[in-house]
């Protein structure tokens, strides 16, 4: 996906106006709708896009990987992959006690898959090294 319309994209998501990430960056309403429109995107300065990335609160990593794209255009995604990112983002609005309960019993069945379907030496590092291995212990 191309750098102009994720910018445009995720201030978006964030329901933020080009006006509301000059003010919080610090970088000019013009520059950011130059950039947005693609006008001076190649002139843009680092500096700049680690401030409007502080403003979304995204890290670099956050903007250039994957999730950007699957957030803006979520219907580009097969269907297992668009259900496997609504499940993330559910269990991520979950308080954190549910999550590593959730977590936890997720293991436990990727773990139970293994050894029933995948050959001893395909298993995670974890399960070959020490079958006793228990990662969590709410369930020992």
């Amino acid at each position: 996906m191309d750098l102009v319309l994720k910018l445009r994209e995720v201030r978006r998501l964030k329901g933020l106006s080009q006006k509301d990430v000059a003010r919080l960056s610090g970088v000019g309403e013009k520059t950011i709708s130059s950039f947005e429109t693609g006008e001076r995107v190649g002139s843009m300065k680092l500096a700049q896009l680690k401030r409007l990335l502080a403003v979304y609160d995204m890290t670099e990593a956050d903007f250039f990987g994957g999730g950007v794209e699957k957030k803006i255009a979520p219907w580009e995604l097969d269907q297992d992959q668009f259900a496997t990112v609504r499940m993330l983002e559910e269990l991520q609005s979950l308080p954190k006690p549910s999550q590593r309960n959730l977590l936890a019993k997720f293991q436990l069945m990727i773990e139970t898959i293994s050894e029933v379907h995948e050959p001893r030496h395909r298993r995670p590092r974890y399960l070959r090294d020490d079958p006793d291995w228990q990662m969590m212990a709410s369930r020992n």
